[in-house]
C-alpha cells in the first residue's frame, strides 16, 4: 500500500440537488476509477470542495468511502486544517477508521516559516502509523516546503511515503529526489502551466497526483506510469501531448469547477458547486463539450441515461 504510483486521482465531492453528500454518486465515481486503472484515490483535497464541507461531512466521506473502495486500492484522504491539533484529530479519525494513508500540508494563510512548517509537520506524522504524505502547494497555501525540510521529516518518519509536488520548479523535484534517494515518492500535479509531469517522471518521481483522470482515467493512468522501459517513457509522451490541450481546459479556472462541468457533460454524478464557487457555463462549457467531443471522451465515456 506505500508504493505509490501511476494515477492518484484527487476527486471531486459530489452533491445531491438539495446540498447533500451524493453518497450513490461518490460509488459510482470509484467504480469507474477502478475500472480504468486508476492507482491510488485521493479524497477530500482542494478538487474536494474540503474547505466548503463541515467537519461532519468529511467524516461521514471517510467512513463511507472506505467501505465502497474495500481495499481494492489505496485511497489517501487529506487531513489539512487550520491548526496542527484540528490535522492530528482529522488525521487520527482517518486511522481509526481504516484509511491506506493521510496528507498534510501546512496551514493555510498564517505563512509560517520553515521551521514552523517542519514542527507542523512533524507533530502530525508523529500522531499515526499509517502511511502520510505532504502536499506541497504554495500557489493555494503561501508556504513552500523545502527539500530540506523534505529530506528532515524523511529521516525521521518512516511512514513519510510520498510527496505531491504543484509548484513549477524542477529544482524542487531533483532536490527531493535526490536527497530523499527515492524513499519518498514524487507525485506531481497535472497542471498545465506548471507542466511538471515529464519532468518528474524523468527523475525518479513515481506518477501523478492529478484532476484530469476524473475525466479520461484510463489515459492519465498511461503517461502516470513511472519511467521503467524507454518504451514506457516514449508512451507516456506521446499520450501526455495528446491529451495536453483538454488538461489545459481542465484548468480554466481553479478546481474542481471544470472537472464537476465535464462529468456532468459525460452523465456522471458531478454535480453543482457550493458556493461562493459558480458553476461553469456559457461559452466556455460549449467549448468544453465541443473538445470532448472531438477528442472522442464524450463517445468512450459519456454515460446513456
Amino acid at each position: 500500500m506505500t508504493n505509490l504510483q501511476g494515477s492518484f486521482v484527487a476527486m471531486p465531492t459530489p452533491f445531491t440537488a438539495d446540498d447533500k453528500i451524493d453518497f450513490e454518486g461518490f460509488n459510482t465515481l470509484i467504480e469507474r476509477q477502478i475500472k480504468y486503472g486508476t492507482s491510488q484515490l485521493f479524497i477530500l483535497g482542494s478538487a474536494g470542495e474540503v474547505t466548503l464541507l463541515t467537519l461532519e461531512e468529511k467524516k461521514q466521506i471517510v467512513h463511507e468511502v472506505i467501505k465502497m473502495v474495500n481495499g481494492r486500492i489505496p485511497v489517501f484522504f487529506s487531513a489539512a486544517s487550520f491548526t496542527t491539533q484540528m490535522s492530528i484529530d482529522f488525521a487520527k479519525y482517518c486511522e481509526k477508521e481504516g484509511a491506506d494513508g493521510v496528507i498534510f500540508t501546512v496551514p493555510p494563510y498564517v505563512l509560517i516559516p520553515q521551521t514552523a512548517a517542519y514542527a507542523h509537520m512533524e507533530a502530525c506524522m508523529s500522531s499515526i502509523g499509517i502511511p502520510c504524505g505532504i502536499y506541497n502547494n504554495p500557489s493555494r497555501l503561501g508556504v513552500q516546503v523545502l527539500p530540506e525540510t523534505i529530506k528532515k521529516l524523511s529521516d525521521d518518519h518512516p511512514n513519510f511515503v510520498v510527496d505531491k509536488e504543484a509548484l513549477p520548479s524542477v529544482e524542487q523535484l531533483v532536490q527531493v529526489q535526490r536527497l530523499t534517494k527515492g524513499k519518498v515518492k514524487i507525485m506531481c500535479c497535472d497542471y498545465p502551466k506548471y507542466s511538471i509531469v515529464i519532468p518528474t517522471l524523468a527523475v525518479g518521481g513515481t506518477g501523478t497526483a492529478n484532476i484530469g483522470g476524473n475525466i479520461i482515467p484510463e489515459e492519465c493512468a498511461k503517461y502516470s506510469r513511472p519511467w521503467t522501459s524507454v518504451q514506457i517513457m516514449e508512451e507516456c509522451r506521446e499520450e501526455y501531448f495528446k491529451w495536453f490541450p483538454l488538461l489545459q481546459k481542465l484548468y480554466d479556472f481553479s478546481n474542481p469547477i471544470v472537472i464537476k462541468a465535464a462529468l456532468n457533460i459525460l452523465g456522471l454524478p458531478g454535480g453543482h458547486l457550493r458556493k461562493p464557487y459558480q458553476d461553469y457555463g456559457g461559452h466556455r462549457l460549449a467549448e468544453l463539450e465541443q473538445m470532448m467531443g472531438e477528442m472522442g471522451v464524450i463517445d468512450k465515456y459519456g454515460v446513456k441515461h
